[in-house]
């Protein structure tokens, strides 16, 4: 929250704030940045998914377009016009929030300390600041600044726009980029507006601080979209500062990703006006060996430069105590503005925390009465139900005991009323017990008796076959 309003504060106070807006890929090319491609038609064959598409932008309107690595935290180019290119150079490092959190609601380029906190994963997917310190680079840009005026110039301190360069190469290469275009590509291509710039990198394994890819050189190329146009390319490597090579533009592709082709239309090799190219190789070629370019009044431009580098010289400790006295009044400014922002939170929170606190009391004040007023009719409710459910309880009791006390003598009478019955009732069924069990016992003494004489007989007849011999029987 802290870091928006700071935001949206430096946005009302500085309105031309730099602004890169990532391109969606349901857009066409680099959308409004389009502009800086021959034809509108950005180069072909970088289609990675780790390859972002950012249109850099200052003061609302589009100043160069840039293609974004992800992966390698570095430009693989940068795509410009050559504009008139302003005296003072004021540096003011941005960085792409939508680049490691594309859902941020931040759709501009802004300070790095500015989002600390309230971007997600930052530095993730880009390079920041703390990449650099200490690491023995520095940020180098591919579309450098002196190429610019003003607020194109401002747009390219974005680190989507600078790789990792040694101080000494990062000199060479802005100094014989600058000379390059300025002196041999610009008087060549007969509209300045249809001079078109790509200026790119290639990552190789080498990483800052294990993150950020080193390049393993650097390459521009130009097209003169015109009447008798042309095309170029250069090649700086990383481990010859002073090289500068020059080729066609196919054989700078063959240098690239496979199936990448940079220009179109007039641009093509086949469709170059030779004897334009062969002007622009030889001014290049005066530029590589030091020569000053230009067929006349060579001694007075020697002169002059030699004036310019005196008066540059007087006037640069001028100009950096000039640079320092913006920086602390930028920075004075800044403080100033969160020191405020700290007082207004302090008291904003304050006032807050007492009407909240008041308001909390106030509901649970009223939210207790509530509760007490509507519990009265439930309770005065629930002490009538449970006096007549009382009443009926007592009423059950009465009820149950007469009951019991009544039953006590209606029960004797009725047993004593049934005795004489049931006493009558039982005699036939005794009797005939009775007529039974005689019955029974005569039955089991003539049972008993013919068994007795049953058990003489056979004693009998078995002792008269045993004693009497069989011979007299005979007899």
């Amino acid at each position: 929250m802290k870091t928006s309003v700071v935001f949206l504060l430096c946005v009302s106070l500085f309105p031309g704030f730099s602004r890169g807006r990532v391109v969606g890929e349901d857009e066409t090319g680099f959308a409004e940045c389009n502009v800086f491609f021959p034809g509108q038609v950005p180069p072909e064959g970088f289609t990675e998914p780790f390859h972002v598409k950012i249109c850099q932008q200052y003061n609302k309107e589009p100043r160069f377009a840039t293609l974004y690595s992800t992966k390698d935290k570095i430009p693989l180019y940068s795509a410009f016009k050559y504009t008139k290119p302003a005296q003072n150079e004021e540096e003011s490092w941005l960085v792409e929030p939508q680049i490691d959190d594309p859902e941020n609601d931040l759709r501009e380029m802004v300070p790095e300390v500015d989002i600390i906190g309230s971007v997600a994963n930052l530095g993730a997917n880009q390079a920041l600041t703390s990449d650099y310190v200490g690491s023995g680079y520095e940020r180098g840009l591919l579309n450098p600044s002196l190429l610019n005026k003003e607020d194109f110039q401002m747009a390219t301190y974005t680190l989507t726009n600078a790789v990792p360069l040694s101080p000494s190469l990062s000199k060479s290469w802005h100094r014989d980029i600058g000379r390059v275009v300025e002196e041999a590509l610009v008087p060549h291509c007969s509209k300045k507006d249809r001079l078109y710039l790509l200026a790119g990198a290639i990552p190789s394994s080498v990483r800052v601080k294990g993150k950020v890819s080193v390049p393993e050189s650097l390459w521009l190329a130009a097209c003169c979209d015109a009447s008798e146009g042309w095309s170029l390319g250069l090649v700086k490597k990383i481990n010859d500062e002073n090289s500068l090579g020059d080729l066609t533009v196919g054989e700078l592709e063959k240098q690239l990703l496979a199936g990448v082709r940079l220009f179109k239309g007039s641009c093509g090799d086949d469709n170059q006006s030779q004897g334009k190219r062969e002007a622009v190789l030889q001014s290049v070629s005066q530029i590589r060996s030091g020569e000053q370019v230009g067929t006349g009044d060579n001694q007075e431009a020697k002169g002059s430069g030699l004036v310019r580098r005196l008066a540059g010289i007087i006037a640069t400790p001028f100009v950096k105590l000039l640079e320092l006295l913006i920086y602390l009044f930028v920075e004075l400014v800044k403080f100033v503005f969160y020191f405020l922002w700290l007082v207004i939170k302090r008291v904003a929170g304050t006032v807050l925390d007492g009407v909240c606190s008041l308001w909390n009391g106030m509901v649970s004040y009223l939210k207790a009465i509530s509760m007490v007023l509507i519990s009265i009719p439930y309770d005065v409710g629930r002490v009538i139900i449970n006096i007549f459910l009382g009443f009926l309880q007592i009423v059950q009791d009465v009820v149950s005991l007469t009951y019991r006390i009544l039953c006590i003598p209606v029960g004797f009478v009725l047993h004593l009323a049934a005795f004489p019955y049931h006493s009558i009732c039982a005699i036939p069924s005794v009797l005939k017990d009775m007529a039974t069990g005689i019955g029974g016992t005569f039955s089991l003494v003539i049972d008993a008796t013919a068994a007795l004489l049953h058990g003489f007989y056979y004693l009998a007849g078995h002792i008269v076959k045993r004693f009497i011999p069989k011979g007299s029987s005979d007899d």
